[in-house]
């Protein structure tokens, strides 16, 4: 394996976007410690809160670690993976390639900034979207953009779930304020989201519910919004 952030995109500060640094494997998949740490939380957050079959997709997929880990525990969920980011999508076809089933789709091309997600507008709808570790290390308005993509793509009664560091009424743990500001000092325009002041009143006009919030190790969440 080698260690290889420099195909990344780039901050407004010229850092990559990734905030660790990521093995790469021989056959292209990257590997992040910290979703080496959370994975199987955050899997069983998943399987507890989110929907059990059907079809989720992936918003700023990464590495593509969760996908591979959630679809191997549960065979019929249908996961389709998607980012911006070139490296992060190589990676994302890597781990698709190298699982024994075919539930691993895409990487699609989506910006959750773009009024229309291309590929991930269907009539259907999708049963499930996943988003971990992005909306703090995005511009606010992909945040905004998630969620009006959520209330516009997901299926009645489909869920978001997002994970993450989140502040709650104007609170924050310290060690999530010192990441915070980290973020801001990398770009002024990331940073730590509250979920009841900044995204609460978003979700509401875009057909959200809050409905599940679950404590997570290390001072993060899971939170679910459910469309009606």
């Amino acid at each position: 394996m080698s260690d290889e952030n420099a195909g990344y995109q780039k901050a407004q500060t010229g850092r990559p976007l990734a905030l660790e640094p990521r093995e790469i494997d021989e056959d292209g998949r990257r590997f992040s410690p910290s979703v080496g740490r959370n994975k199987d939380v955050v899997r069983d957050a998943f399987i507890k809160l989110m929907p059990q079959r059907g079809r989720i997709l992936e918003i700023a997929s990464g590495t593509g670690e969760h996908g591979a880990h959630i679809t191997d525990r549960l065979p019929e969920i249908s996961w389709t993976y998607s980012d911006i980011d070139p490296a992060s999508q190589a990676s994302q076809a890597a781990w698709r390639g190298s699982v024994t089933h075919d539930r691993l789709l895409g990487p699609l091309t989506l910006n959750t900034i773009d009024p229309h997600w291309g590929e991930a507008e269907t009539d259907e709808g999708w049963t499930g979207l996943f988003c971990a570790n992005m909306i703090h290390i995005a511009p606010f308005e992909a945040a905004i953009g998630l969620l009006n993509g959520a209330g516009r793509n997901l299926a009645p009664g489909g869920r978001l779930m997002l994970y993450g560091p989140f502040a709650r009424n104007q609170e924050i743990a310290p060690s999530n304020a010192r990441f915070s500001e980290d973020l801001k000092r990398r770009d002024p325009s990331w940073g730590v989201r509250d979920l009841e002041i900044d995204l609460l009143p978003i979700a509401q006009t875009c057909g959200l519910t809050l409905t599940e919030v679950l404590d997570m190790p290390a001072n993060n969440l899971s939170v679910v919004f459910q469309r009606a």
